[in-house]
Protein backbone atom coordinates (compact mmCIF):
# COMPACT_ATOMS: atom_id res chain seq x y z
CA UNK A 1 0.00 0.00 0.00
CA UNK A 2 2.75 2.47 0.71
CA UNK A 3 4.69 1.51 -2.36
CA UNK A 4 1.23 2.27 -4.65
CA UNK A 5 0.75 5.68 -2.19
CA UNK A 6 4.20 6.92 -3.19
CA UNK A 7 4.31 5.48 -6.96
CA UNK A 8 1.14 5.17 -8.19
CA UNK A 9 1.10 8.64 -8.66
CA UNK A 10 3.06 8.58 -11.56
CA UNK A 11 1.67 5.55 -12.63
CA UNK A 12 -1.20 7.41 -13.64
CA UNK A 13 0.53 10.54 -15.23
CA UNK A 14 2.43 7.74 -17.34
CA UNK A 15 -0.50 5.98 -18.60
CA UNK A 16 -1.93 9.25 -19.07
CA UNK A 17 1.11 10.26 -21.20
CA UNK A 18 0.73 6.81 -23.19
CA UNK A 19 -2.99 7.58 -24.33
CA UNK A 20 -1.43 11.19 -25.57
CA UNK A 21 0.82 8.47 -27.09
CA UNK A 22 -2.06 6.19 -28.45
CA UNK A 23 -3.79 8.84 -30.25
CA UNK A 24 -0.94 10.11 -32.37
CA UNK A 25 -0.43 6.59 -33.27
CA UNK A 26 -4.16 6.00 -34.25
CA UNK A 27 -4.00 9.60 -36.53
CA UNK A 28 -0.78 8.54 -38.39
CA UNK A 29 -2.91 5.23 -39.04
CA UNK A 30 -5.44 6.52 -40.50
CA UNK A 31 -3.78 9.18 -42.68
CA UNK A 32 -1.71 6.85 -44.37
CA UNK A 33 -4.58 4.39 -44.83
CA UNK A 34 -6.64 7.58 -45.86
CA UNK A 35 -4.00 8.47 -47.94
CA UNK A 36 -4.90 12.25 -46.29
CA UNK A 37 -4.22 14.16 -43.02
CA UNK A 38 -7.02 12.85 -41.30
CA UNK A 39 -9.40 13.61 -37.92
CA UNK A 40 -10.38 10.53 -37.01
CA UNK A 41 -13.08 10.32 -33.55
CA UNK A 42 -10.90 7.78 -31.87
CA UNK A 43 -7.88 11.07 -31.73
CA UNK A 44 -10.52 13.53 -29.90
CA UNK A 45 -11.57 10.32 -27.54
CA UNK A 46 -8.04 9.38 -26.85
CA UNK A 47 -7.63 13.42 -26.13
CA UNK A 48 -9.86 13.73 -23.57
CA UNK A 49 -9.34 10.38 -21.46
CA UNK A 50 -5.59 11.35 -21.52
CA UNK A 51 -6.16 15.39 -20.79
CA UNK A 52 -8.97 14.11 -18.20
CA UNK A 53 -6.37 11.71 -16.10
CA UNK A 54 -3.46 14.24 -16.50
CA UNK A 55 -5.90 17.00 -15.31
CA UNK A 56 -6.41 14.31 -12.20
CA UNK A 57 -2.95 13.62 -11.73
CA UNK A 58 -1.73 17.22 -11.70
CA UNK A 59 -4.19 18.04 -8.91
CA UNK A 60 -2.67 15.43 -7.05
CA UNK A 61 0.64 16.86 -7.72
CA UNK A 62 -0.09 20.03 -6.88
CA UNK A 63 1.56 21.41 -10.61
CA UNK A 64 -0.45 24.12 -11.66
CA UNK A 65 1.48 24.58 -14.71
CA UNK A 66 -0.20 21.07 -15.82
CA UNK A 67 -3.57 21.84 -14.63
CA UNK A 68 -3.34 25.76 -16.68
CA UNK A 69 -1.92 24.21 -19.44
CA UNK A 70 -4.45 21.03 -20.04
CA UNK A 71 -7.43 23.38 -19.67
CA UNK A 72 -6.29 25.01 -22.61
CA UNK A 73 -7.20 21.85 -24.96
CA UNK A 74 -9.62 20.51 -22.63
CA UNK A 75 -12.46 22.19 -23.98
CA UNK A 76 -11.36 22.04 -27.31
CA UNK A 77 -11.45 18.18 -27.53
CA UNK A 78 -14.88 18.61 -26.77
CA UNK A 79 -15.77 20.88 -29.18
CA UNK A 80 -13.80 18.19 -31.93
CA UNK A 81 -16.24 15.89 -30.66
CA UNK A 82 -19.15 18.18 -30.91
CA UNK A 83 -18.10 19.02 -34.52
CA UNK A 84 -18.31 15.51 -35.10
CA UNK A 85 -21.32 14.44 -33.63
CA UNK A 86 -19.87 12.28 -30.93
CA UNK A 87 -19.93 14.23 -27.94
CA UNK A 88 -24.11 13.96 -27.77
CA UNK A 89 -23.59 10.35 -27.62
CA UNK A 90 -21.87 9.95 -23.85
CA UNK A 91 -24.18 9.72 -20.91
CA UNK A 92 -25.66 12.92 -20.11
CA UNK A 93 -23.92 12.39 -16.28
CA UNK A 94 -20.51 11.92 -17.81
CA UNK A 95 -20.93 15.05 -19.80
CA UNK A 96 -21.62 16.95 -16.51
CA UNK A 97 -18.97 15.64 -14.85
CA UNK A 98 -16.24 15.94 -17.92
CA UNK A 99 -17.22 19.57 -18.17
CA UNK A 100 -16.67 20.55 -13.91
CA UNK A 101 -13.67 19.12 -14.13
CA UNK A 102 -11.81 22.10 -14.95
CA UNK A 103 -13.67 24.17 -12.82
CA UNK A 104 -12.81 22.03 -9.75
CA UNK A 105 -8.84 22.43 -10.89
CA UNK A 106 -9.33 25.80 -10.84
CA UNK A 107 -11.50 26.14 -7.13
CA UNK A 108 -8.61 23.82 -6.21
CA UNK A 109 -5.81 26.41 -7.59
CA UNK A 110 -7.65 29.48 -6.15
CA UNK A 111 -8.54 28.04 -2.77
CA UNK A 112 -6.61 25.05 -1.94
CA UNK A 113 -3.57 25.76 -2.80
CA UNK A 114 -2.71 29.76 -2.40
CA UNK A 115 0.41 28.15 -0.19
CA UNK A 116 1.87 25.22 -2.85
CA UNK A 117 1.27 27.83 -5.80
CA UNK A 118 3.75 30.66 -3.82
CA UNK A 119 6.26 27.93 -2.45
CA UNK A 120 6.81 26.61 -6.49
CA UNK A 121 6.76 30.04 -7.51
CA UNK A 122 9.14 30.95 -5.31
CA UNK A 123 11.36 27.83 -5.73
CA UNK A 124 11.30 28.03 -9.50
CA UNK A 125 13.74 30.30 -11.46
CA UNK A 126 11.71 31.53 -13.99
CA UNK A 127 14.49 33.41 -15.97
CA UNK A 128 16.84 30.38 -16.69
CA UNK A 129 16.95 29.68 -20.28
CA UNK A 130 16.27 26.05 -20.11
CA UNK A 131 13.17 26.10 -18.15
CA UNK A 132 11.99 29.22 -20.66
CA UNK A 133 12.50 26.90 -24.08
CA UNK A 134 10.90 23.88 -22.36
CA UNK A 135 7.91 26.46 -21.03
CA UNK A 136 7.73 27.67 -24.44
CA UNK A 137 7.70 24.48 -25.88
CA UNK A 138 4.89 23.26 -23.51
CA UNK A 139 2.71 26.42 -24.14
CA UNK A 140 3.41 25.79 -27.80
CA UNK A 141 2.09 22.52 -27.95
CA UNK A 142 -1.23 23.82 -25.95
CA UNK A 143 -1.67 26.69 -28.02
CA UNK A 144 -1.70 24.41 -31.68
CA UNK A 145 -5.25 23.30 -30.25
CA UNK A 146 -6.38 27.03 -30.25
CA UNK A 147 -5.41 27.22 -33.78
CA UNK A 148 -6.98 23.93 -34.72
CA UNK A 149 -10.12 24.88 -32.89
CA UNK A 150 -10.38 28.12 -35.17
CA UNK A 151 -9.39 26.54 -38.47
CA UNK A 152 -11.91 23.86 -37.88
CA UNK A 153 -14.73 26.77 -36.53
CA UNK A 154 -13.69 28.43 -39.59
CA UNK A 155 -14.76 25.37 -41.57
CA UNK A 156 -17.39 23.45 -39.54
CA UNK A 157 -15.36 20.43 -39.38
CA UNK A 158 -12.78 19.14 -37.06
CA UNK A 159 -9.56 19.29 -39.16
CA UNK A 160 -6.11 18.73 -38.28
CA UNK A 161 -4.73 21.88 -40.41
CA UNK A 162 -1.19 22.03 -41.87
CA UNK A 163 -0.44 24.66 -39.77
CA UNK A 164 -0.91 22.67 -36.41
CA UNK A 165 1.67 20.35 -37.98
CA UNK A 166 4.07 22.71 -37.93
CA UNK A 167 3.55 24.57 -34.47
CA UNK A 168 3.78 20.99 -33.32
CA UNK A 169 7.23 20.23 -34.52
CA UNK A 170 8.59 23.74 -33.46
CA UNK A 171 7.33 22.82 -30.09
CA UNK A 172 8.57 19.54 -30.25
CA UNK A 173 12.50 20.52 -31.09
CA UNK A 174 12.32 23.01 -28.23
CA UNK A 175 11.04 20.38 -25.61
CA UNK A 176 13.54 17.88 -27.10
CA UNK A 177 16.43 20.34 -26.34
CA UNK A 178 14.98 20.63 -23.02
CA UNK A 179 14.80 17.16 -22.44
CA UNK A 180 18.07 16.10 -23.44
CA UNK A 181 19.63 19.06 -20.93
CA UNK A 182 17.26 17.49 -18.21
CA UNK A 183 17.72 13.50 -19.05
CA UNK A 184 14.33 13.42 -19.09
CA UNK A 185 13.17 9.74 -20.54
CA UNK A 186 9.47 10.21 -20.65
CA UNK A 187 9.63 13.70 -22.54
CA UNK A 188 12.34 12.54 -25.09
CA UNK A 189 10.74 9.47 -25.87
CA UNK A 190 7.00 11.03 -26.30
CA UNK A 191 8.56 13.43 -28.50
CA UNK A 192 10.71 11.47 -29.84
CA UNK A 193 7.52 9.62 -31.29
CA UNK A 194 5.76 12.81 -32.11
CA UNK A 195 7.93 14.72 -33.96
CA UNK A 196 8.00 11.65 -36.40
CA UNK A 197 4.62 12.01 -36.80
CA UNK A 198 4.24 15.23 -36.90
CA UNK A 199 6.48 15.30 -39.64
CA UNK A 200 4.89 12.47 -41.49
CA UNK A 201 1.47 14.15 -41.76
CA UNK A 202 3.19 17.04 -43.20
CA UNK A 203 5.07 15.01 -45.95
CA UNK A 204 1.34 13.46 -46.38
CA UNK A 205 -0.17 16.89 -46.50
CA UNK A 206 1.99 18.17 -49.27
CA UNK A 207 2.09 14.84 -51.21
CA UNK A 208 -1.56 15.05 -51.51
CA UNK A 209 -1.59 18.90 -52.40
CA UNK A 210 0.73 17.87 -54.91
CA UNK A 211 -1.06 14.80 -56.41
CA UNK A 212 -4.06 16.98 -56.40
CA UNK A 213 -2.49 19.81 -58.41
CA UNK A 214 -1.43 17.62 -61.63
CA UNK A 215 -5.00 16.44 -61.15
Amino acid sequence: MEFFSKYGIFVLGFFAQSLFGARLIVQWFHSEKQKKVASPTLYWQLSLVASFLFLIYGIIRDDVVIILGQTISYFIYVRNLQLKNEWNKIDRSVRIFLLALPAIAFGWIFFGVQHNVDTILKKTDLTHPLLIMGAVGQLMLNLRFVYQWYYSEKHNSSILPLGFWLISVCASVLILTYASFRIDPVLLVSQGIGIFVYTRNIFIHFKRHRSHHYL
